[in-house]
């Protein structure tokens, strides 16, 4: 099983610090699992966090090149066809072209291939790998990949863009209603734009979706339990409930608490539970249920903590884009394994 596969050792203090290499962790990784396990390591990969957009091919390419392709080390590279320069002024004569002679200009197509290291996957011989005690020596293989998914996280920044591009380059799978044993909805900023109309005499309206009230009619015929989960004391919330014919729990100040008592008074295991909602306070929830979905324009740190986010913003339909997840399109049939953008 998983258990038996996944062999974690701790890392000594000596090679944890911010000068240590990878090379320096991963021979003390190779020495302590042919200790402990008694076998020896004929390869050794060695796949990088900090590449979030690392794909399978990646890693079976680097692997097959040195276990079956007669490679003593293989790294991930993607083309590359910038003109790199480089500031020598400090120690050198002005800037110069790094691969290129700035005084002949080729046109693009027209000089030699570049390959850049993507940083994502290598793999190394482990015998070779012990000699030099690096990750390149003898014959290193180059495995193209993507371009579009080479993207290296050093710094904030880093982590902005590839939360942006995680959507199109790993569509998450979402649920189906063979995950789900009931739905929880946050009201405001879920099932309206988060909006608040105040007339001249103190009372609040709200805007809401058709498509949601169907979307919500199907999930309840179908037999999913549902709930409406508010911090909000309002009116609109509970008349909005008995029009939905879904239960209320309203004016919570902790709503994750509430939604375990839920879980226990309904015999439905949190982890069972989609919960969908939009904002800060919704994330005690997201914790506790096994499906935490974020509508579309919810808060960043929400989607960030969200197992899927649906295309579109709260008010707008959202809950009916999960309803046809669980139930299909048509809002009648179980679809088999729908993907959609996340974080």
């Amino acid at each position: 099983d998983a258990a038996g596969r996944l062999h974690c050792v701790e890392r000594p203090a000596a090679i944890a610090g911010d000068t240590a290499t990878s090379e320096a962790a991963v021979l003390h990784a190779l020495d302590t699992y042919e200790a402990e396990r008694a076998r020896s390591v004929d390869v050794v990969l060695l796949v990088q966090c900090t590449s979030p957009f690392v794909s399978r091919e990646d890693i079976d390419g680097v692997a097959r090149a040195v276990a079956h392709e007669g490679a003593d080390t293989a790294v991930t590279v993607a083309p590359f066809h910038g003109f790199v320069w480089r500031d020598g002024a400090a120690v050198e004569e002005g800037t110069y072209g790094v691969n290129h002679d700035k005084s002949v200009r080729p046109r693009r197509q027209d000089r030699p291939q570049d390959f850049l290291e993507t940083g994502a996957a290598y793999a190394m011989d482990a015998a070779g790998f012990r000699t030099h005690r690096h990750r390149f020596f003898g014959h290193t293989a180059l495995v193209p990949t993507d371009p579009a998914r080479v993207l290296e996280i050093d710094d904030p920044h880093d982590l902005a863009r590839a939360r942006a591009l995680a959507p199109l380059l790993d569509p998450a799978p979402l649920p189906s209603l063979a995950d789900v044993d009931a739905v929880v909805l946050d009201f405001d900023g879920t099932q309206t734009d988060d909006r608040v109309m105040v007339d001249s005499d103190g009372r609040e309206t709200v805007a809401v979706h058709r498509g949601d009230g169907l979307g919500i009619a199907a999930l309840r015929k179908a037999g999913v339990p549902l709930l409406i989960l508010s911090t909000e004391q309002n009116p609109v919330v509970a008349a909005r409930a008995r029009k939905l014919r879904v239960p209320v729990l309203h004016g919570i100040d902790r709503k994750d608490e509430a939604l375990k008592q839920w879980c226990d008074e309904q015999d439905i295991a949190p982890d069972r539970v989609l919960y969908v909602g939009n904002d800060v306070n919704d994330l005690g929830c997201f914790a506790l249920a096994g499906w935490p979905v974020a509508v579309g324009s919810a808060h960043d740190s929400v989607r960030a903590a969200a197992r899927a986010v649906t295309t579109t913003p709260g008010g707008y339909g959202a809950i009916r884009e999960i309803a046809a997840w669980l139930l299909g399109p048509t809002l009648t049939t179980t679809p088999s394994v729908p993907t959609v953008p996340t974080k």
